[in-house]
This record gives structure tokens, sequence and C-alpha cells, in this order.
């Protein structure tokens, strides 16, 4: 898995790496603090089309639910089945092992619009209250 540095991410704190036309998708270490404890997980269905920025699976913690949106358009080709039925894992190991998906890229260009970690890092620093 990605180090954060590498992946890119969206204004609704979801991270995307790219390998190849595969890319992987997960819940930043920001959200994931931001949520709390992470008590379900609801993800998408194997060969399911997402389109950009459409809510596409659910989270859940202690707190609330979250929808977490497609980063990218394109169809899931993988699945991580153990966050689950071990949610918590997205909050101990939010890049590495609590991703959610992967997924095939319809357009690589949309990839390129996502912030990278700097301006991630920027955009939290901006929308901290």
């Amino acid at each position: 898995m990605p180090k954060p540095e590498e992946a890119r991410y969206t204004k609704t704190h979801e991270w995307i790496a790219l390998e190849g036309s595969e890319a992987t998708v997960g819940v930043s270490d920001h959200a994931q603090h931001e949520m709390g404890d992470v008590v379900f997980v609801e993800l998408p269905k194997m060969s399911q089309k997402l389109e950009k920025d459409k809510p596409c699976t659910v989270v859940e913690s202690v707190k609330s639910a979250f929808d977490i949106y497609a980063p990218v358009s394109g169809e899931v080709s993988a699945l991580n089945s153990a966050v689950t039925g071990e949610p918590a894992i997205i909050n101990q190991s939010p890049l590495e092992k609590g991703w959610l998906f992967k997924m095939k890229i319809s357009n690589p260009d949309d990839f390129k619009t996502l912030m990278d970690w700097t301006a991630y890092q920027e955009f939290i620093k901006q929308n901290v209250h």
C-alpha cells in the first residue's frame, strides 16, 4: 500500500492510490480520526460501476454514518472483506490494511484532478474549525 505522500485525496477525505489502471481507495487518516471508532462498513458490490463524486459505500462510527464517495469513475475490481469483519482496521491502519476497495479507472485523467499530499494537508488546515 502507498505511503500517505504517494496517494491522492478528495475534499470528502477519501484517499486513492493508482497502480497501473487499478486504484485502491480508502478513508484518509484525518477522516478516521474525525469519525471516531468505526463500527460498521458496507462495501460496494464487485463489478459495480462507480461514478466520480457519487456515494458508493457507507462507514459507520460511534458518532454517525458517513457516505464514502467514489474519487474517480470506474468499476469495482476487489473488496477488502477484512474491514467488514473487523471495521476497527480502518482506525488502526487506514492506508495499509484498512483500504475499502479497488477499482479499474475509466478515465485516468480524473486521478490527476485530485489533491496531492501537500495540497490535502493545506486543505485540512484551512477547513479545521
